[in-house]
């Protein structure tokens, strides 16, 4: 029987291990001084169980020792032998940071173990056995037990259908001390006739002795899994019992519960989730169920056409046309039932920050008050793996530079704890975050002061609070009288805004001195799909987001006017606009030049509005992105493409890009 490589599970076992991590990190955050709460202590203790168990089974030796320390110091506070500080909850998220590291080296091929995860260990490990030596004298017959124990494991018919294994029990057990097999047999009520043995039963038994100074609690542990699936003895070895000895090979009997059946291993190691080289993602029911009703839908519009064709003559034109328009509404069905597989709540990014809060609050002294709404508002896989670091960068300054010090807060009428707010929402095709606190607010004569200095205004240029902000978005820009690590090293807010960006969304700032700030980043709900305007250019076709549109309009030749530098303005709600010809933009031969003869479609990215001069508008369509980075190279101005109605290809224009080309055509 040939063995099954457990290296395709490696990835489910990382996915699984990192959710356990947060698992446990939610916990403790959770947990305060003197707690008492045995289900969050439980939470905790079994999601460094089950990492435990994972590393031993796929042989990544330093994790599973590490969280076999770690686990022994849980289970002592499970067992109320110690007491919840806050010491021992930091040392525990320590823990947590290292497991991550760890994981993330071993997924890399790489070492888990460094220098730093092993002063970690060793610092858990003396605290476990300052635990024991701390421990009441034992009787006799406990003393004996600290030789080493005698263990009779016989496994019930079933335990491969519950998803355990001999194999990796084994493991375990020579992660606690030196594990002897004494022999291995054929329990009771096998099959004599070996072709009437059933690959997914197991038969087998084993006296196993290991040997060490092991808590029986420890031990229990490894077995807790296995109630009801096996027949357990335990006791302590004498001494006479426990001198060394040389283990036999492992008997054939031993090698057969290696080569169990595929299924019961897939099953041990993945741990029934599904696993896929390209990434998973989980699913709820109730997607799957409204995916597979629209399957039907099709199938059923399908077997109709279908007959229309095979019959068709021109009294059948009414129920093909009823047919086409069916096999529409169910396209755009199956379309969202698909995209709404690719959802996933944000609450996974909030999930991060009161960590985070916690972790500033002590560094920089001061009170945090963490607020999260809208946790289950869901987005697009691609954007929530992209969204988490700006918004890292927004609570980090919001911590660091709004809210101000317990005595500053005093002394200005608030308490003493300052409230950070993260909210998300959806607003029409958009998802809306918002970053709040009530702090002191930007500075906004600082923030003038800064932008004179360095030429980005003029000392007498009038400005208003919303675009005095706007200018903490310029490259490099910085406040700070010194830099920390934390933030005021003139780089940050550039990048976050430069990151939203590259997801298609915005970000933006409103703040009022004394009362705090609020950053708010707009997002498309998915990378995947958008609305679109398709305008014709010449013999192109270019698609421009309907969501970037403000408005679409015909110019007369007497409402343009030229600038110095060549460039073209019309008034627009009060205010110039520049006019960007796409033609110019994209090199297109046979387009409309003059503006009058045109239509200008006005657009508009982070406040800022630009008219793009184009042919004619063709139509609207939902169209679905290709990305052009993968087939050919970034092009300036360019988002991506996809496939019109008619078969063509269309470009899709990137809004922010000409805004910006507009930008620096209104300043020449």
């Amino acid at each position: 029987m040939a063995t099954v490589d457990l290296t395709q599970f490696h990835k489910t076992f990382f996915e699984e291990s990192l959710e356990g991590l947060d698992a446990m990190e939610a916990a403790l955050l959770a947990l305060d001084s003197g707690s008492t709460d045995h289900e969050l202590v439980h939470t905790i203790f079994r999601a460094a169980h089950s990492i435990k168990g994972g590393a031993a089974t796929f042989g990544f030796a330093d994790v599973a020792a590490f969280t076999h320390v770690a686990e022994s110091l849980l289970e002592e506070v499970r067992s109320g032998r110690r007491a919840v500080d806050a010491g021992l909850i930091d040392l525990l998220l320590r823990s947590v940071d290292c497991l991550r590291a760890m994981l993330d080296r071993t997924s890399q091929g790489r070492p888990a173990a460094d220098a730093g995860s092993e002063a970690l260990r060793a610092e858990l490990a003396r605290l476990v056995e300052g635990e024991a030596a701390k421990a009441p004298a034992a009787t006799p017959a406990k003393a004996a037990a600290v030789a080493g124990w005698g263990i009779r494991f016989v496994a019930l018919p079933h335990l491969l259908q519950t998803g355990n294994e001999p194999l990796r029990l084994f493991r375990e057990l020579q992660q606690l001390g030196r594990l002897e097999v004494v022999r291995a047999f054929v329990a009771d009520g096998a099959p004599a006739d070996f072709a009437a043995l059933d690959p997914g039963q197991c038969y087998l038994g084993w006296e196993l002795r290991l040997h060490g100074e092991v808590a029986r609690a420890a031990l229990d542990a490894v077995f807790e899994w296995l109630d009801g699936d096996c027949e357990l003895a335990v006791a302590p070895l004498a001494a006479a019992d426990a001198e060394p000895v040389v283990a036999p090979p492992a008997p054939p009997a031993a090698a057969a519960a290696a080569e169990a059946p595929a299924s019961a291993r897939e099953s041990a190691a993945a741990g029934g989730a599904g696993h896929a080289d390209g990434g998973s993602i989980r699913v709820g029911i109730d997607k799957v169920d409204a995916l597979i009703d629209m399957m039907g839908e099709l199938v059923i519009t399908q077997s109709m056409l279908s007959n229309i064709g095979a019959n068709f003559d021109l009294s059948q034109l009414e129920r093909l046309r009823e047919g086409l328009a069916q096999l529409e509404r169910n396209t755009r069905e199956l379309q969202d039932s698909v995209m709404r597989i690719r959802m996933l709540p944000i609450g996974s990014v909030f999930n991060r920050f009161p960590r985070l809060v916690r972790d500033l609050e002590r560094k920089l002294g001061k009170q945090v008050k963490l607020e999260l709404h809208g946790e289950h508002t869901e987005l697009d896989k691609t954007v929530l793996e992209k969204i988490g670091d700006p918004m890292v960068h927004l609570v980090r300054n919001a911590i660091d530079h709004g809210l101000e010090m317990p005595e500053q807060r005093r002394a200005a009428g608030k308490p003493d704890t300052g409230t950070l707010t993260l909210d998300a929402h959806h607003e029409g095709g958009n998802i809306i975050v918002r970053i709040s606190d009530d702090g002191a607010g930007l500075n906004h004569e600082r923030i003038r002061a800064k932008a004179v200095e360095r030429g980005l205004v003029s000392s007498g240029q009038q400005l208003s609070d919303d675009e005095i902000a706007e200018l903490i978005f310029q490259p490099g820009f910085s406040t700070a009288a010194q830099a920390t690590d934390l933030s005021g090293r003139g780089v940050g807010m550039d990048v976050v805004r430069r990151n939203v960006r590259d997801l298609g969304g915005s970000v933006g700032v409103k703040s009022v001195a004394g009362k705090g700030s609020v950053f708010t980043i707009a997002l498309p709900l998915t990378l995947a799909i958008i609305d679109g305007l398709v305008t014709a250019v010449g013999s192109e076709r270019y698609i421009v987001p309907l969501i970037s549109i403000v408005e679409s309009l015909r110019l007369a030749p007497d409402a343009v006017r030229r600038i110095a530098g060549g460039g073209e303005v019309f008034q627009f709600r009060g205010e110039y606009l520049p006019i960007i010809h796409l033609h110019r933009a994209f090199n297109c031969a046979g387009a409309v030049t003059e503006i009058g003869r045109g239509i200008v479609v006005v657009v508009e990215d982070e406040g800022q509005r630009v008219g793009l001069l184009v042919d004619e508008l063709v139509g609207q369509q939902q169209a679905v992105i290709k990305s052009l980075e993968k087939h050919y190279e970034r092009v300036q101005g360019v988002s991506g493409a996809t496939i019109v109605s008619d078969g063509s290809v269309a470009l899709i224009v990137d809004v922010g890009g000409v805004v910006r080309l507009g930008r620096r055509s209104k300043a020449a």
